[in-house]
């Protein structure tokens, strides 16, 4: 048997197509950014799957992270317009819902 071809869970050669396990990859490694279009064990991709799996991790936090601190900034503005018309003796408007009913002096 080549290396590569022994399946542990069998504890035999590989069968490929008639495993469900056996797995068609399509797409870029993420270690070498080579294209990849290959049938392999779903086992043996664990490590590659792992990695691509940290790197989306780490693009998603930059990306929350990123989209925090714009939310930050415009808090830090809004806060800062607020204390400008309190300053200015400017009442801010009172707005009230669409669902809250209206007071009526009956």
């Amino acid at each position: 048997m080549k290396n590569g071809e022994f399946c542990p869970l069998i504890r035999k050669k590989c069968v490929e197509h008639k495993c469900a396990w056996y797995t068609q990859v399509r797409g870029l490694n993420p270690n070498t950014g080579q294209e990849i279009d290959r049938w392999d064990c779903a086992v043996s991709w664990m490590p590659m799957m792992t990695v691509e799996v940290a790197q989306k991790s780490v693009q998603t936090a930059a990306a929350v992270e990123s989209f925090r601190n714009e939310v930050v900034d415009a808090n830090t503005i809004n806060q800062q317009i607020y204390l400008s018309t309190l300053e200015q003796s400017i009442n801010p408007a009172k707005i009230t819902p669409i669902n809250t009913p209206l007071i009526t002096g009956e």
